[in-house]
């Protein structure tokens, strides 16, 4: 990945209200520089920019632009559904050089501001299907093949499950949600296969597409009230996907007194949810920072391409994160196992069934 230099970001802070939005856009303006008159901007979707999470994450790659380039953000925080297309108004109006939408329900009021703003370059972190996206040439998308490290994770946890039972539930059933839940359905089917078991997934079926959801992101309580669903019924590994209210399953973990383990999703869980980290065996992790560095980075070049980016194992978007506090206590062989289905999934000789997975790629 290129590393850019990072310029001194003085920030000054000018809060501005904008009524009937999730919540008030912020902007930081750096004072000097050659690029001050460049501004990136971002809206989150509701699970918000401290969702240690997607939006985090995504947040992340605009913060590390604004320092490396000097140059000045703005942010807007959904608060529900509702306030994607007046928070998009909201940084339109904040006269912005590049918008970036988090989340596949993001796109609708992404395409119609890029449509009426055909001077303002925009991205779009995880869409979902790209073959179904309007074409735009003022649009990139962002997108990542999670069934591809899910699968991984789905084989390292019926590897390490003791009562072979493994679970796992979303947040919403959109495709950048079950995305997930079927790579990791088929990775614990390929352990099942390869070592004659029959580790049971819990919360998923690959084949009807029907599972457990929590019916929405936000709620960390209603997360620990579906995990524990899936522990009572034997699952000792679980797999949210679900935003915020997927810590209540780290927390139903927690809770567990070692008995139940987790594997965290869209970034590194030790690192944004630090206090869950002893009972992480690993994170599928989404490089959403690294892909809105890259795109405002080329924003400011003047190198804006719309063709869509898509996060792979092989290009490192997308895979597992360290296993930390759980390196010594997974076995050798099964670390071995996991290095060589990606190398095969890279090589094109395991073939993942998902139809949630983006049709395209750069």
């Amino acid at each position: 990945m290129k590393k850019y230099l990072r310029g001194v970001a003085v920030a000054g802070v000018l809060t501005l209200a904008v009524a009937a939005c999730g919540s008030k856009p912020t902007t930081s303006d750096n004072a000097g520089g050659a690029k001050k008159d460049f501004k990136a901007c971002m809206v989150s979707d509701s699970g918000g920019f401290d969702d240690k999470s997607f939006n985090q994450t995504s947040y992340k790659g605009m913060q590390d632009a604004v320092k490396a380039l000097n140059i000045n953000e703005a942010k807007v925080e959904s608060k529900s559904d509702n306030d994607y297309p007046t928070n998009m108004t909201a940084m339109v109006s904040q006269k912005c050089n590049i918008i970036v939408g988090v989340g596949f329900k993001l796109n609708d009021s992404t395409y119609k501001a890029a449509a009426a703003n055909a001077g303002i370059k925009f991205a779009l972190v995880d869409p979902g299907d790209l073959a179904t996206l309007p074409k735009a040439a003022n649009v990139k998308p962002l997108a990542f093949n999670t069934a591809q490290s899910s699968y991984l994770a789905g084989y390292l946890a019926a590897g390490m499950s003791k009562s072979g039972k493994v679970g796992t539930f979303g947040g919403v059933q959109i495709p950048t949600v079950t995305i997930f839940m079927d790579g990791f359905a088929e990775g614990v089917k390929h352990y099942n296969e390869a070592k004659g078991k029959n580790v049971q997934v819990l919360g998923w079926d690959e084949n009807t597409q029907k599972g457990l959801f929590a019916g929405g992101f936000e709620d960390k309580a209603k997360g620990q009230t579906t995990a524990q669903n899936l522990v009572t019924q034997g699952a000792d590994i679980l797999f949210p996907v679900a935003g915020p209210a997927g810590l209540g399953a780290l927390q139903a973990a927690k809770a567990s007194s070692g008995k139940v383990n987790a594997i965290w999703v869209d970034t590194d869980g030790c690192v944004s949810a630090a206090e869950y980290c002893s009972v992480l065996l690993s994170s599928v992790f989404k490089g959403m920072d690294v892909a809105v560095q890259d795109v405002i980075t080329a924003t400011v070049d003047n190198k804006f391409d719309p063709t869509a980016y898509v996060g792979t194992l092989q290009n490192n978007g997308t895979g597992l994160s360290p296993y930390h506090e759980f390196d010594s206590k997974i076995p050798a062989d099964l670390k071995s196992e996991i290095d060589q289905l990606k190398k095969d999934i890279v090589d094109g000789k395991i073939t993942i069934a998902s139809k949630a997975q983006p049709k395209s790629a750069s």
